[in-house]
């Protein structure tokens, strides 16, 4: 069985409302993060910020596409945010980033050795440092499901018509239907992007909604059966004496890896404790508690030593998928692909 950490109440309530501070010092240095709701646990970032003497101020966004837009209209003042693979090439493109000296982060040459392979978005890892990598899939409650098959066709399974919950997310959603199809998840066809569309579409019927903050409480409630999103966020609420009821599928037909990675920003404040952070972070017994904390994969090998738990999946179960990738003018098709999903959902 996973072990998975639960939130604290006040943390949670900060989590929702999207902000938490740790360390209030009158003096102290502040560090500004950016970073994915769930993703890193809350007595980490509070040890970080005792072991630096430094008040920490930690947001949370739920997209790739929400930080970018925060960023890009000058909010928010942060140091440090997580992008995934896709959005690095295009915030180096923007000159979003400051380039990094990996001197200054000692434990970067603890990384697998084989996260060079996956780095197609950053050569040499000039602007980014990888942080974790996984896949979203299909997570439900097998008592209330019958016999799922390997497959995305899991939508139209009878027993979840109005419990399915879908992120609220075009690539990945759009993604999916692609890799049904026998298509790259990164295709710039406009007529395979409109098979994708139709695809969604058929899906619809049995879905209550695409959204990215109800689901984790939805399915520990059951509100929900079957819910396309991160395992471990789907699994966050779940009691652990309830999680051997759930199921985790990544469908054979493929589906969509991502790699998110910390950055500095070009305009960050606080350089020498976001280089501390990312050190930090990658230090091997803190780097293990956070993939135990969330079931991760993780790519510090040296970390495993330190880990109470197995991962909730590895890249083994993943043959088929690929990571998500810039599609560049592309985009506008997918764009408009989405907003007709989109229309009364």
């Amino acid at each position: 069985m996973v072990w998975l950490r639960r939130l604290s109440k006040l943390a949670a309530l900060l989590v929702s409302i999207g902000l938490l501070v740790v360390g209030c010092g009158e003096g102290q240095a502040r560090l500004n993060v950016y970073n994915w709701t769930e993703y890193i646990p809350e007595e980490v970032l509070e040890e970080f910020a005792e072991e630096f003497d430094v008040r920490l101020v930690y947001d949370n966004f739920t997209s790739n596409e929400e930080m970018y837009a925060k960023l890009k209209a000058g909010g928010g003042g942060y140091d440090i945010t997580f992008p995934s693979q896709d959005f690095v090439p295009l915030m180096i493109e923007e000159d979003m980033l400051m380039e990094l000296d990996l001197s200054r982060i000692p434990n970067f040459q603890l990384l697998d050795p084989q996260v060079q392979r996956l780095n197609n978005y950053d050569p040499g890892f000039r602007f980014s440092v990888p942080y974790s990598f996984g896949a979203t899939g299909i997570v439900y409650w097998k008592d209330r499901v019958g016999t799922v098959e390997s497959s995305w066709d899991a939508f139209l399974h009878p027993d979840v018509q109005g419990k399915l919950v879908l992120l609220d997310d075009m690539r990945e959603v759009l993604g999916a239907a692609l890799k049904r199809l026998g298509y790259s998840l990164n295709t710039t066809d406009a007529r395979q992007i409109e098979e994708a569309r139709d695809l969604v579409n058929s899906w619809k019927s049995g879905i209550v909604k695409f959204d990215n903050d109800i689901i984790s409480s939805g399915f520990a409630t059951k509100e929900f059966s079957m819910v396309f999103s991160y395992p471990e966020n789907a699994l966050a609420e779940v009691e652990e004496t309830e999680i051997e009821k759930v199921g985790i599928l990544f469908p054979e037909e493929g589906g969509g890896l991502y790699l998110d990675s910390m950055v500095i920003l070009k305009d960050a404040k606080n350089i020498d404790l976001a280089y501390n952070f990312i050190n930090f972070i990658l230090r091997p017994e803190i780097y293990a508690r956070i993939m135990d904390a969330f079931g991760y994969p993780g790519l510090v090998p040296a970390a495993n030593a330190y880990r109470q738990s197995e991962p909730l999946y590895t890249a083994e179960d993943l043959p088929n998928h690929e990571f998500r990738l810039d599609v560049g003018p592309a985009i506008e098709l997918y764009n408009r692909a989405w907003q007709e999903v989109r229309v009364g959902l």
